[in-house]
C-alpha cells in the first residue's frame, strides 16, 4: 500500500468498460452481489460436486411508475466448482533417527563454548519423507504439495559422555605382626576399590580390577625348638632311715621315684636354651614319675593292658586284664582274685552335654555368618544387601553335673542358627510419560503438558519419589507457541432485512438482519476447513445479527458505512479516523439524505494500538529423549504484545522493524539422583569378654557414597552385633577361714587356715561355681596370706582386740565443701574387750589406723544430741553422709553433756529443774524476786509425806558423777547412741 515513484510502474493498463446503472429516485435500488462463497467439496466424485453461490439484497423499495424489484430467484447464482476428481495426496514420514554428531554441527560446537564440556554439544536428528496417494501408495514427491513437506532434519542434544568414576584404592589391610608357623600358607594382605558411577554414553568404561592382593614381606618364621627326653633312670626308694621303724620294709623294695633328663634342641638338633623351648614348644615333659620295685613276698603281675572299646550308649561298661608272673602264678595268695584282681570294670565315661541358647538373637546376617568373608568377595557389587540370611543365637553348654564346658562340645559353631529375611528394598515406580498435551493458547507462547502417576510406592528404604500431586501424578510443562492467524472467522452475507410488517403497512423502514459466523483453519492444508469455534479468538468474533433499513419509496437510499480510515502508529487524538456511505438513490421530495462520512479520534487501546516484542519466563530444564538427567536445554518464547494487553500475531512486530530481545535459549543442568553407597562389612571383631555370658562381637560398614536429589537412601543400620558362645570361666574361689587353732595350748598365737577350690562359672551377677579340676585355673595365688593368717585367743586376763573394722571411704581435707587436696585418707579401727575388771586401767579405749587413698568426698562433720533428761543429753558427732563417728566435730563446738542452773541453786529445797531455773521440791512453792530469781521455798500446810522427801532429795542429788560413770559412758561399752545408730 505504499506509494512509489511513477517511473517504477509500467504504462497503465487501459481500464475495463462495464456497464452500469445509476437508479432513478422512484427505482428500486439492489446491492452489489456478495463474493462467492467457498466450495462445498475440495474435489467432485459421482456422489458429490463441488458448488459454490453469491447474493444480493434489495436496499429500497420502488415508487409508483419506478422500476421494479427483481423477483427472489433473481437474488442468488450457483456455479460449479472444484470439478476436478478426488485424489488425495499426502506426505508420510520415517521416525526421527537418534541424536548424532554432525560435522557442520561439530565444527559449530568448536566456536561455541558449551559451559567448557567438549563432550556435550547440539547433533542432529533425520527422517525420512515420502509422498503418499491414497488408493495406490507411495508416488513421486511432485505430486504433493511443497509447502507443507514436513523437515526432513532437525537440531538435538547431544548426551553428555559420562567417564566411569571409582574410589581410590582402601588402605591395605594388615599383616599380622606376629611371627607365622614355617609351614603355614603365605598371607596375603587385600584392598578393593568401589565404582562410584558407570560409564554412559560412550564415556572411559570402568577398570577391570576392583579387588587386589598381594603376599606379605618380611613376616618373620618362627623359630623352631622341641623338647627332647632321655631316659628314666632306675627306680629310687624312700631312704631307708625312713623306713626302718616299720615293720617288714628291711629290703629294698617297694614304691619311689624315677627321673628323666630333659634337653632343649633347636631346629638343626643344636643344644638350645630351656626357656626358648619353653616359649616355642609348650610345656615341658614331666620330670619325675612314681614307679615301683616288687618285694620277694609281693604278687607280680603284668602291666593292665588296655580298656576294651566302649559302645556309644551310656550304659555300657569295659574292662582291663593283667596276669599273674614268675613266682606269683605259684603262690595262693596271689590266686585270691577278691585281693588281687585281675580283671578290671567300670562304666564307660558318659559325655552328656546339653546347650542353653543364651543372650538376644542376632541381626539378621547376610553372609559373613558364623564363617568369615572370603577373600576377593569385599568389592561392594558383590556384597549382597537383602535376601535370605541367617541369625544366630549363643549357646552355653553343659556337661551332665550341670558345669559350664566348651561351647564346641554341644555345636561346633557355638551358635543356633535360624534363616530369615532381609527385606529388599523397592524403589518409587512410575508410569511412563503420557503423550503431550495441546498447547494451551491458540495464539501466542503457551504450555504443553504431559504427566506421569504413581505406579508403586517406594518402601523397605527405595528411591524415594518426587513431590506427587494430590491425583499421585508428577507433571512436565513446555512452552509452545501457537501461531495467532492459524483461525479466523467467516462470515457469510447478511440475511435480507426483516421488517416487523405487524406494526408497518408498507413493509419499509428499519428492521433486523443476520448472518451466520464459522471458525475456518488458515494453515495451508487444510484451509477453509471448519473448526471449533472455541479456536478462534472470542474478543473478535463478528456481530452475528445488526439493525438495517429497507428504504420506503421516494426515500433517499444510502449504502452501509465504508471501514474506518487507519489510525498513524503513534496515537494522537487530534488525528481523526473517518469512514464514508455513498447515496444510492435521491429523494422524491426535498428531505435531505442521511449523513455520509462519520469521524472520531484516534485514541489508544480503542481505535489505536502500539506493540512490542515480549518475552515468558524460563522454561524448566529439557533433556534429551530417553535422558533423566544431565545437560539439558531451557527456553523462552517471544511472543508480539498489543498494548491492551493482547497477544497478536508476530508479523504486526515484524513489519514494525522492533528489536528482537536476544536469549530465548540457554544450558542447563538436571542433577543426577546418586544411590547411597556403602562399603562392605568389616570382619567380625573379636568378643567383648574373654569368658563368661554378655560377650558381644561386632561388625562394621561406612558410608562411601551419600545419596544425592532422589537417590536410594543410606540404611540406617551401620552396625550389626552378635553375642559370643558362652566359655567357661575358671577361678579360684577361696573357702571361709577357720576358727583361730593354737597350736598346743588354750590361748595365745594361732593360725587361720581357708581352703582354695577351682570352679567354673559364666562370669553372671548370679552366678552358681562349679568346683572343677585344679589344673583347670593354672597358678595358684603366691601369697600365703590368702590362704592362712595369724589370729590370737585371748587368754585369761588379757585386754583382747577385736577384728578391725572395715576401712572407711575415703575423705579429703576440705573448706566450705572445696578440696585443696587431691589424696585423701582412710582409717579403721579396734577395739580392747576387757577379759577381766582389774585390767581396765591398763587396756586403752581404742586402736586406730589411718592410710592415704585417692578419689575421696568432702564431707560435713555436726554435732547432735538427744533431748534432755534430768538436766543430762547425750551428744555425738555425725558425718553428712548420716554416719555416726568419733572425732571430725570440732571440740570447742560440742554442746553441753549436762546442764547446770546459773546461779547455782543454794536455798534450802531448791533443785535445778529441767528448764534449767531454780525450782522447789514437792510441798514447797516457790517465792520469786522480781528479776524472776527464786528467793526462797515456802512448806505448803498440810502435805507430810516422807516419801516423797526421799524421792525428791534422790532427783535432787543426780547425776552421779564417778569414775565409774565415765568408764561406763566409753564408747566401746556403748556402741549404740539415742538414735539407735552405731557409733
Amino acid at each position: 500500500g505504499e506509494e512509489v515513484p511513477p517511473h517504477l510502474c509500467s504504462e497503465l493498463p487501459r481500464p475495463e468498460v462495464v456497464a452500469c446503472e445509476i437508479p432513478c429516485a422512484t427505482d428500486c435500488v439492489i446491492s452489489e452481489w456478495s463474493p462467492w462463497s467457498t466450495c462445498s467439496h475440495s474435489c467432485s466424485s459421482k456422489n458429490a460436486e463441488g458448488s459454490q453461490s453469491r447474493s444480493r439484497s434489495i436496499l429500497a423499495l420502488p415508487a409508483e411508475g419506478g422500476k421494479a424489484c427483481p423477483p427472489d430467484r433473481a437474488l442468488q447464482e450457483h456455479r460449479a466448482c472444484n470439478d476436478h476428481p478426488c485424489v488425495h495426496f499426502f506426505w508420510e514420514t520415517s521416525p526421527w533417527s537418534s541424536c548424532s554428531e554432525d560435522a557442520l554441527v561439530t565444527a559449530l560446537n568448536a566456536t561455541i563454548n558449551w559451559s567448557g564440556e567438549a563432550t556435550c554439544g547440539v547433533g542432529v536428528q533425520t527422517r525420512k519423507v515420502f509422498c503418499m496417494k491414497s488408493s495406490s501408495g507411495q508416488v513421486t514427491p511432485k505430486r504433493c504439495p511443497e509447502s507443507i513437506r514436513p523437515e526432513t532434519v532437525r537440531p538435538c542434544l547431544l548426551l553428555c559422555k559420562k567417564d566411569c568414576i571409582v574410589t581410590p584404592f582402601s588402605e591395605w589391610t594388615r599383616c599380622p605382626t606376629a611371627c607365622q608357623p614355617g609351614n603355614a600358607t603365605a598371607v596375603k594382605q587385600s584392598r578393593y576399590r568401589i565404582i562410584v558411577q558407570d560409564a554412559a554414553n560412550g564415556g572411559q568404561a570402568c577398570p577391570d580390577t576392583l579387588y587386589e592382593e598381594r603376599e606379605c614381606e618380611d613376616i618373620p618364621i618362627c623359630p623352631v625348638y622341641r623338647w627332647k627326653t632321655h631316659q628314666w633312670s632306675h627306680c629310687v626308694l624312700v631312704p631307708h632311715w625312713v623306713t626302718q621303724g616299720v615293720l617288714g620294709h628291711s629290703e629294698a623294695c617297694g614304691h619311689g621315684l624315677r627321673s628323666r633328663a630333659v634337653t632343649c634342641l633347636s631346629e638343626h638338633d643344636d643344644s638350645a636354651d630351656v626357656s626358648d623351648c619353653m616359649r616355642w614348644a609348650g610345656a615341658m615333659p614331666s620330670l619325675v614319675q612314681e614307679c615301683l620295685v616288687p618285694c620277694k613276698d609281693d604278687c607280680t603281675f603284668t602291666p593292665w593292658s588296655k580298656f576294651t572299646a566302649c559302645s556309644f550308649d551310656c550304659e555300657s561298661t569295659r574292662s582291663r586284664r593283667r596276669s599273674l608272673t614268675g613266682r606269683s602264678r605259684k603262690r595262693d595268695k596271689c590266686q585270691n582274685t577278691e585281693v588281687y584282681p585281675q580283671v578290671e570294670t567300670e562304666l564307660c565315661p558318659c559325655e552328656v552335654f546339653t546347650s542353653q541358647p543364651h543372650g538376644n538373637w542376632s541381626d539378621c546376617i547376610i553372609g559373613g555368618g558364623t564363617s568369615e568373608p572370603q577373600l576377593g568377595a569385599r568389592s561392594h557389587g558383590d556384597a549382597k544387601e537383602c535376601g535370605e540370611g541367617v541369625r544366630l543365637r549363643a549357646i552355653a553348654c553343659y556337661d551332665k553335673t550341670g558345669r559350664l564346658v566348651e561351647p564346641s562340645r554341644c555345636s561346633s559353631s557355638g551358635y543356633i542358627e535360624e534363616s530369615c529375611t532381609v527385606p529388599c528394598p523397592f524403589d518409587c515406580k512410575l508410569s511412563d510419560w503420557s503423550s503431550w498435551s495441546p498447547c494451551s493458547s491458540s495464539c501466542g507462547p503457551g504450555v504443553k503438558v504431559r504427566s506421569k502417576w504413581l505406579k508403586e510406592k517406594p518402601y523397605n528404604g527405595g528411591r524415594p519419589c518426587p513431590k506427587l500431586d494430590l491425583k499421585n501424578q508428577v507433571y512436565e510443562a513446555v512452552p509452545c507457541y501457537s501461531e495467532c492467524n492459524q483461525y479466523s472467522w467467516v462470515v457469510e452475507p447478511w440475511s435480507p432485512c426483516k421488517i416487523n410488517s405487524e406494526q408497518n403497512s408498507l413493509h419499509c423502514g428499519e428492521g433486523i438482519q443476520t448472518r451466520k459466523v464459522r471458525c475456518v483453519s488458515t494453515a495451508e492444508d487444510h484451509g477453509g476447513e471448519t473448526v471449533p469455534d472455541a479456536l478462534c479468538n472470542q474478543v473478535e468474533i463478528p456481530d452475528i445479527m445488526q439493525k438495517c433499513s429497507l428504504y420506503c419509496p421516494s426515500e433517499c437510499a444510502v449504502s452501509d458505512w465504508g471501514q474506518w480510515s487507519k489510525c498513524p502508529q503513534v496515537c494522537d487524538p487530534n488525528i481523526m479516523q473517518t469512514r464514508t456511505r455513498q447515496v444510492l438513490r435521491s429523494s422524491v421530495n426535498t428531505k435531505p439524505c442521511p449523513e455520509e462520512s462519520q469521524m472520531k479520534p484516534c485514541i489508544l487501546n480503542q481505535n489505536c494500538f502500539q506493540y512490542q516484542y515480549n518475552l515468558t519466563g524460563w522454561s524448566g530444564c529439557q533433556l534429551g529423549a530417553n535422558a533423566t538427567c544431565g545437560h539439558g536445554e531451557r527456553r523462552r518464547l517471544l511472543s508480539c504484545r498489543r498494548s491492551d494487553g493482547a497477544t497478536v500475531s508476530m508479523q504486526l512486530c515484524q513489519r514494525l522493524r522492533l528489536e528482537k530481545p536476544a536469549q530465548t535459549s540457554s544450558r542447563c543442568v538436571v542433577g543426577c539422583a546418586v544411590d547411597c553407597r556403602l562399603s562392605a562389612w568389616s570382619a567380625w571383631s573379636q568378643c567383648s569378654h574373654t569368658c563368661g555370658a554378655g560377650g558381644q562381637m561386632v561388625r562394621g560398614r561406612s558410608v562411601v557414597l551419600r545419596a544425592v536429589g532422589e537417590g536410594r537412601p543410606c540404611p540406617e543400620q551401620l552396625t550389626q552385633h552378635r553375642s559370643c558362645p558362652v566359655k567357661p570361666c575358671y577361678s579360684w574361689l577361696l573357702g571361709p577361714w577357720s576358727p583361730c587353732r593354737v597350736q598346743d595350748g588354750q590361748c595365745g598365737d594361732g593360725l587361720q587356715v581357708r581352703n582354695l577350690t577351682c570352679v567354673v562359672h559364666d562370669a553372671s551377677v548370679s552366678v552358681t561355681s562349679k568346683p572343677v579340676e585344679n589344673a583347670l585355673c593354672g597358678e595358684l595365688p603366691s601369697k600365703e596370706s590368702v590362704l592362712q593368717l595369724p589370729c590370737s585367743v585371748p587368754c585369761p586376763g588379757d585386754c583382747h582386740l577385736t577384728e578391725w573394722s572395715e576401712w572407711s571411704s575415703c575423705e579429703l581435707t576440705c573448706i566450705n565443701g572445696r578440696s585443696f587436696e587431691t589424696t585423701g585418707r582412710q582409717s579403721r579401727s579396734r577395739a580392747f574387750i576387757v577379759q577381766s575388771p582389774e585390767n581396765q586401767e591398763s587396756c586403752s579405749g581404742q586402736a586406730m589406723e589411718t592410710r592415704p587413698c585417692s578419689g575421696g568426698k568432702c564431707y560435713d562433720y555436726l554435732w547432735k544430741t538427744s533431748l534432755w533428761r534430768d538436766n543430762v543429753r547425750t551428744v555425738w558427732c555425725q558425718r553428712s553422709d548420716g554416719i555416726n563417728v568419733t572425732g571430725g566435730c570440732a571440740l570447742r563446738m560440742k554442746p553441753a553433756e549436762v546442764r547446770h542452773c546459773s546461779p547455782a541453786c543454794r536455798k534450802p529445797f531448791s533443785y535445778c529443774t529441767q528448764r534449767g531455773v531454780c525450782g522447789c521440791e514437792r510441798g514447797y512453792t516457790e517465792i520469786m524476786r522480781s528479776n524472776g530469781i527464786l528467793d526462797y521455798c515456802m512448806k505448803v500446810p498440810g502435805l507430810e509425806d516422807k516419801k516423797a522427801d526421799v524421792k525428791t532429795i534422790a532427783g535432787k542429788n543426780k547425776p552421779v558423777n564417778s569414775k565409774m560413770h565415765d568408764i561406763f559412758k566409753g564408747w566401746s561399752i556403748q556402741p549404740f547412741n539415742p538414735g539407735e545408730k552405731l557409733k
